[in-house]
């Protein structure tokens, strides 16, 4: 007969189970004590959420109750968000409000995080400031030989991301400057480059939308920013919807979800229904199996399928264009878009058939011929952009060997690209069986 494991071994089993069934608690951890503290002091009464360290998501919030759908997941209170409002009241706010032409509610925001973090135990915001990831994962902070890994289309944006941050530190080094009588150590020190990403990469990925009122001190880009202490460490999942906005009644920031959540388990929210490519660009992550992802097809890699002979080639062209058929081309877990198989039948119309092109745009079949040679045209597109997500990850597993330094990097974008390749395989299976229905 099998002995009984008493109380505390029925305990252990259990908390056991619950560590690999949900995630490992980490609300004994002193950075945690320290900021529910903090929350505390500022009017925020403790949730049924818990700091937690899951095995696919990281770091998150889990539930210690069951939630049900129109649940209140969390309510901040006002004096726990950081916005513009928060930095005018510091010893920023008279020389932001001298600064000349204005700087943006974000470098406001930037300056701010960047003079706190400097503070250290000074800082009021110091338990917040504790549990903010020292580094980032998104586009500007990864090194040049990971961003050239990138897929084409998202390789460019990163590049415009990077050029974006550069030119927003270069112009505002003159107003870093002015803020020296506040610092003992000069100011070039402090607001470095490296200094200006992480605040960047601090607000890009972590802030909350919300209006604020327009300011003369500031220019007129929307302010539209606010950290949320505690909140933010809630992780995005593409398969939950939540209803998220401040509650003028109770001046509070408020989520309800609208999906139910298991105890012990983790509890996310929604950013949108962002493809992995945009989820990586502006958060630095990516979502397996995401329902929203695809790959881009890009319009060189469209053009380069069809005969630069055809005497109605620019002409086509200069159709998609004007149309906007030569942007947001894609495959996805159903297969080559509507979009693309569109763009791909117009640039397929025979010599006879090119006056029949708006139909072709309102999705029209135009002739047997014509569909068969856009099945064909696509399987080629899918079965380049295999090969080419193919060589990539050979890349990857190449340069994850030779530099250990960027494995992590590495990785993220080796996630993207296996993603990527699923996604084609099913799109090469969709147009096969489609080709064999129309054979």
């Amino acid at each position: 007969m099998k002995k009984s494991r008493g109380r505390t071994g029925r305990k252990r089993g259990r908390k056991r189970l619950q560590s690999f069934m949900g995630g490992v608690n980490c609300s004994h951890k002193l950075e945690y004590i320290k900021l529910k503290k903090w929350l505390k002091d500022r009017g925020f009464e403790d949730s049924h959420l818990r700091p937690a360290q899951f095995w696919d998501t990281g770091r998150g919030l889990m539930a210690t109750k069951a939630l049900q759908a129109g649940d209140l997941v969390v309510s901040l209170p006002e004096k726990c968000l950081l916005t513009t409002g928060t930095v005018l009241s510091s010893c920023l706010g008279e020389y932001i409000v001298k600064w000349k032409p204005p700087v943006s509610p974000l470098i406001a925001l930037c300056t701010f995080l960047i003079a706190e973090k400097h503070a250290g135990e000074k800082s009021l915001w110091k338990p917040y400031l504790d549990v903010l990831p020292k580094t980032y994962t998104c586009p500007v902070c990864l090194e040049h030989d990971v961003v050239s890994l990138l897929p084409e289309p998202l390789r460019k944006k990163a590049e415009e991301q990077r050029a974006t941050v550069h030119e927003l530190y270069m112009s505002s080094k003159a107003f870093f400057s002015s803020l020296q009588p506040l610092f003992a150590e000069n100011t070039g020190t402090i607001f470095n480059y490296s200094a200006l990403k992480w605040a960047w990469s601090t607000i890009n990925t972590r802030t909350i939308y919300m209006k604020h009122s327009q300011r003369e001190c500031f220019s007129l880009e929307p302010d539209v920013y606010a950290l949320a202490p505690y909140l933010d460490l809630l992780n995005h999942s593409p398969n939950v919807q939540v209803k998220a906005a401040f509650n003028e009644q109770t001046r509070s920031y408020e989520i309800r979800t609208n999906s139910r959540c298991k105890k012990y388990k983790e509890v996310f929210i929604c950013y949108g229904p962002h493809d992995n490519q945009r989820l990586l660009l502006e958060y630095g992550f990516v979502a397996m199996n995401n329902p929203h992802s695809c790959v881009y097809v890009t319009s060189d890699t469209l053009l380069k399928c069809f005969p630069p002979l055809d005497k109605q080639r620019n002409a086509k062209i200069s159709i998609l264009k004007d149309h906007d058929f030569l942007e947001n081309l894609t495959f996805g877990w159903d297969g080559p878009s509507w979009r693309l198989l569109t763009a791909l039948k117009l640039l397929s119309l025979g010599a006879d058939e090119f006056t029949c092109w708006r139909r072709t745009l309102l999705g029209d079949v135009i002739s047997a011929r014509n569909e068969q040679q856009t099945l064909t045209v696509t399987a080629k597109i899918c079965h380049f952009l295999i090969e080419e997500t193919q060589r990539a990850l050979l890349q990857i597993s190449q340069l994850k060997r030779n530099k250990e330094n960027l494995k992590k990097h590495l990785a993220l974008v080796e996630a993207l690209r296996l993603e990527d390749l699923k996604i084609l395989q099913k799109s090469a299976e969709i147009i096969c069986n489609l080709n064999m229905a129309t054979t």
